[in-house]
């Protein structure tokens, strides 16, 4: 670390843009980062590794000069292209590359004018001193939805088809489940089993299982096994690790896994055999545990619920359920009308949901914190234009299956951390004590309170205040200050415990369709309970840095495609006033979140009517300059949508005078 920084010093990091075209360079070396104005950047771009060199910038503050690209982040971007008669220019998608590149007409390939292309950097220079690039792949028409989804997909290096090699060995796997293979496993096709899942869920991983033994339940949790079909060293796994996870996109999901595999040989679907690997607990009717088993099964699903139906039964006091409209097919319908197994099923599910409340209350009293986060959902027509909006509502089916999923993760984790061996933990560290005090601080202007000192109950604290804010107009807000407060889970070999859950012990087990760490921790379990030795610990740390990173590029992904659609729905809404409300402060402007659709624009400080305005960034709000009033973040406004950029993703607002 260095101490201070002194003028001439020369300092090697990373180098995070934002669209102004300026920068800050970030380093482990650095207790601060260091401002570069977009002047000084020279050839870096965003996330590039560089060195800058120390000056005195303006008001004599120390500010960077990149001196050396070090090592490009990436060399391919995606953008529009616009043709000229003698040469081309790109103007690329990301906001954080803020320079245009120079393409040689002989290098367009077959791009057409305003076509979504891709480009390879070739080098840096010419009269005009941008980058040079050649295009090698064109994707389409600008504003097409493909296009745009697969120009976000491009972006960040993320495959939306298969390779024919994995989708050969893919097909090549056998159907037919042997009597050999069910003899080495739990025989499980007798008990009652179900499996509650979104209502357009293609895939389902897991599914529940009850037994009743005397006064407990044996409940059985119940997850693809993925791992019997997806063997190591084989192209199906390499490019299931490569890939890392599923993405979920508004109108997709770019799968981990072939479809034959993920909606097909290991869907749990109803009335099929499905070989699985379970953890089965036995408990008392308050949720604790007298037992529990963990190894590999075979089950037969005897019913698909949606999680709306499944909520049916929760809500309905009676022991018949009308079940005219459930969505089932012609087997599962017969079985639901006989008494007897609709009889059973309802006990099941309402037992399940009685006993899933008890853990849940449990949970939150030893400090799980409560997160409630507005989530949108789009409704997309044929061509998948979005024509209206709703949010997300987690209700007590979804909270079931959340509950016993938990259960299964937290024990999976504690029984292969008790064996002290090398295992793939979903990590979770402490909250950053900065960003909680500057929490602390924002909360404190609107009356709310946080406990953050040495002997306080952080997490009962910040529960405490979750419950305060909700049904507020800055409920969302605050959901969101305290998410980024908190550090990012991860997979690690290191057991630091998952401080937001509020467990010692946890790691991913429930979903291997979509996540390849729980493909790792199948293989792990199965590895001690056959007695074989464990993985190596440096190649098992290498795989969770990569895992760990696949899953925030595809959480980027996803948030991108989220924008895109947004911006579709409000572009058609130009000149519209919408109320909203103050989500964040910047030296340039404000961002607001639109009430009615949860879309977030921008408002510079110029579209600000009434007054000339000056962003306190430290204090939370824009200072009027002759009338001294403020605007804070939190505040409810009303705006106007002065337009909207769908290929920039960005909503520009006008704020009408208060």
């Amino acid at each position: 670390m260095i101490e201070k920084i002194n003028l001439g010093d020369v300092i090697e990091g990373t180098l995070s843009v934002n669209k102004s075209g300026s920068a800050y360079l970030v380093s482990d070396k650095i207790k601060k980062d260091i401002y570069v104005h977009k002047k000084n950047t020279s050839k870096g771009l965003h996330l590039d590794t560089v060195k800058i060199e120390i000056f005195k910038g303006r008001d004599r503050r120390l500010e960077g000069k990149v001196i050396e690209v070090v090592k490009r982040f990436k060399t391919t971007f995606v953008g529009t292209i616009e043709i000229s008669k003698n040469f081309a220019f790109v103007v690329p998608d990301s906001p954080k590359m803020v320079v245009d590149i120079f393409i040689p007409i002989e290098q367009i390939s077959d791009a057409k004018d305003g076509q979504k292309v891709v480009v390879e950097l070739t080098k840096w220079g010419g009269k005009r001193n941008n980058p040079n690039g050649k295009v090698i792949q064109v994707l389409g028409n600008a504003g097409e939805n493909d296009t745009e989804i697969h120009s976000i997909l491009h972006e960040y290096g993320l495959p939306y088809k298969f390779d024919e090699d994995v989708e050969v060995e893919a097909n090549m796997i056998p159907l037919e489940i042997t009597e050999e293979e069910i003899s080495k496993r739990r025989d499980m096709r007798d008990i009652l089993t179900f499996t509650i899942d979104p209502d357009t869920a293609k895939d389902f991983d897991d599914a529940l299982s009850v037994e009743y033994v005397g006064e407990n339940i044996q409940v059985g949790i119940h997850i693809a096994d993925v791992s019997h079909y997806v063997r190591p060293g084989t192209e199906l796994d390499k490019e299931a690790y490569e890939r890392g996870t599923s993405v979920y996109l508004v109108d997709r999901v770019v799968p981990m896994l072939p479809e034959n595999l993920s909606n097909g040989l290991c869907s749990l679907r109803p009335l099929e055999e499905k070989l699985c690997f379970s953890a089965i607990f036995t408990l008392d009717t308050n949720g604790n545990i007298i037992d529990e088993w963990f190894g590999r099964t075979v089950i037969n699903s005897d019913h698909r619920f949606t999680y709306g139906e499944a909520q049916v039964i929760i809500e309905n006091d009676s022991d018949t359920i009308d079940i005219t409209n459930f969505d089932m097919g012609d087997l599962a319908k017969s079985k639901m009308r006989e008494a007897k197994f609709l009889w059973e099923v309802i006990r099941a599910i309402k037992t399940l949901d009685k006993i899933g409340k008890k853990m849940r209350a449990v949970r939150h009293k030893e400090g799980s914190i409560s997160f409630d986060k507005r989530e949108i959902k789009f409704i997309l027509d044929e061509d998948n234009k979005p024509v209206d909006v709703s949010f997300k509502t987690l209700k007590d089916s979804n909270k079931l299956i959340e509950e016993f999923m938990l259960l299964a993760n937290k024990r999976v984790a504690k029984f292969l951390n008790e064996k002290k061996i090398t295992s793939v933990n979903r990590s979770h560290g402490q909250p950053d004590i900065v960003k909680l005090q500057n929490l602390k601080n924002y909360i404190g202007t609107l009356g709310y309170s946080l406990n953050i000192g040495e002997n306080d109950n952080i997490r009962e604290s910040i529960n405490k205040l979750l419950l305060e804010v909700k049904g507020t107009s800055e409920e969302n807000i605050v959901n969101n200050l305290v998410i980024r407060s908190m550090q990012k889970a991860e997979y690690s070999t290191k057991n630091i415990g998952h401080y937001g859950l509020g467990f010692m012990d946890y790691s991913h087990f429930t979903s291997p369709i979509r996540r390849y760490p729980d493909v790792m921790i199948h293989r792990i379990l199965n590895r001690v309970l056959q007695g074989y030795s464990p993985y190596k610990e440096e190649k098992v740390s290498t795989k969770c840095k990569h895992l760990s990173n696949k899953e925030v590029t595809a959480q980027k992904a996803s948030r991108d495609s989220i924008k895109y659609k947004q911006c579709e729905y409000m572009e058609g809404n130009v000149g519209r006033v919408y109320d909203g409300v103050v989500v964040s402060v910047q030296n340039y402007g404000l961002f607001i979140e639109i009430s009615e659709t949860n879309c977030e624009g921008f408002v510079s400080l110029g579209e600000i009517s009434g007054d000339s305005y000056q962003a306190d960034v430290d204090n939370f709000c824009v200072v009027g300059y002759n009338t001294g009033e403020k605007i804070r973040l939190g505040d409810e406004v009303t705006v106007v949508i002065k337009s909207v950029d769908v290929e920039k993703k960005t909503i520009d607002l006008s704020l009408l005078k208060l």
